[in-house]
């Protein structure tokens, strides 16, 4: 098969996904920075295990700049555990990070910020929070936990707990039950096989759920109740069918590296937000789609790479980014981009990817300019 580029109108517009604000305590970060060698949390997802081809256009930087901090805390002479570090100007924040630990110490009721990651720790005690119900941000990502050796009500009393990073543990199970004031749950590179309808009940704040890497087969409704979800990243799994029921509040969706085969029709229309689809590397075929499953006006990126696709899908005219390469697709279908071509009717699709499938170096019909008048590239 030849590629080949059609670079058709020149013009293109970047897609650009609004960020949602926080107040945030940032002075204990900042400092973290400059005395730290360990780097900063990055709040996008990550797929460390991914070499991707192309280039997806995600999230641009903000565009306003984080409200200031609060003036730096007079030291204290609380006490900090003396496997940890305290700095004085920051006594909320205990850094008990990279040191080897196969406990956790005791934790000051002062605390807003813990650190515990890179260490051994296997077990997390019943009670071991209970005297720190201020903390607000906990991360135990990089140790050895399993779920048997977690206490069963171990984040019962943390009430104002807004990140939890438990990412590359060892759990098999959800944990549970969870803060209702979660809104980030980190739970990557774990082993958990199945998320109960109930295992993220009452999490109406929450904002942004990573579980990808995991052996996930069955998700159920349990998104469904996630008033305020903006991201779900339930990439590298072993799902069979997708999620049932999306929020409202949905932008960001990546399901890719799972065994999709089907789609419900209208599934994506009931989160009109909806702007960032990942469905690469599935077993999606045309049988399994209705005809308008991913002609929703809201989504503006679209990657179904890599199925098993014999026909270009209909997609909204709102559409700017198109993946399909990796497929099984041997004809170009203007109809599945524009239902009417003439001056006022035309998509507003930039980037169109069709190399590695079987259509032939002819395929571009006559009218695909006119149609696809904003596009900058197709490659085929």
């Amino acid at each position: 098969m030849h590629w080949v580029t059609i670079l058709i109108v020149a013009g293109l517009s970047g897609a650009c996904l609004g960020q949602y604000n926080e107040e945030e305590d940032m002075a204990w970060l900042q400092y973290y920075m400059r005395q730290s060698r360990m780097s900063s949390y990055n709040y996008m997802p990550y797929y460390e295990d991914e070499s991707s081809p192309y280039v997806y256009s995600y999230l641009p930087a903000p565009d306003t700049e984080a409200e200031p901090g609060p003036e730096p805390q007079q030291a204290t002479s609380w006490q900090c555990p003396q496997e940890c570090d305290c700095p004085p100007n920051f006594s909320s924040a205990m850094y008990c990070d990279t040191r080897n630990l196969r406990y956790l110490p005791f934790v000051p009721s002062r605390m807003k910020y813990v650190y515990f990651q890179n260490n051994l720790i296997t077990t997390m005690q019943e009670g071991a929070f209970d005297n720190a119900t201020e903390l607000e941000w906990l991360a135990l990502h990089n140790n050895q936990i399993t779920s048997d050796r977690m206490g069963k009500r171990l984040f019962a009393k943390l009430k104002r707990l807004e990140r939890l990073y438990m990412n590359n543990n060892n759990l098999t199970k959800m944990p549970s039950p969870l803060p209702r004031s979660l809104r980030e749950l980190h739970l990557s590179y774990n082993q958990i096989s199945k998320v109960p309808s109930n295992a993220l009940e009452g999490l109406e704040n929450l904002t942004a759920l990573y579980l990808s890497h995991n052996y996930i087969f069955e998700m159920g409704a349990s998104l469904k109740g996630l008033k305020s979800l903006i991201l779900a990243d339930l990439s590298y799994n072993h799902l069979r069918r997708v999620p049932d029921g999306l929020p409202i509040s949905l932008e960001q969706l990546y399901l890719e590296y799972n065994y999709i085969n089907t789609i419900p029709d209208d599934y994506f229309k009931v989160s009109p937000k909806l702007l960032y689809v990942r469905m690469s590397h599935n077993s999606l075929t045309n049988q399994g789609l209705s005809t308008n499953t991913f002609n929703s006006s809201s989504i503006l990126e679209l990657d179904l790479s890599y199925n098993r696709l014999q026909k270009i899908p209909r997609v909204s005219t709102n559409l700017e980014n198109l993946y399909l390469q990796g497929n099984q697709i041997d004809e170009f279908s203007i109809s599945s981009f524009c239902t009417v071509v003439d001056v006022m009717n035309y998509s507003r699709l930039q980037v169109l990817r069709l190399d590695g499938n079987e259509i032939k170096r002819n395929a571009v019909p006559p009218d695909a300019p006119l149609c696809l008048r904003r596009a900058t590239i197709i490659e085929i």
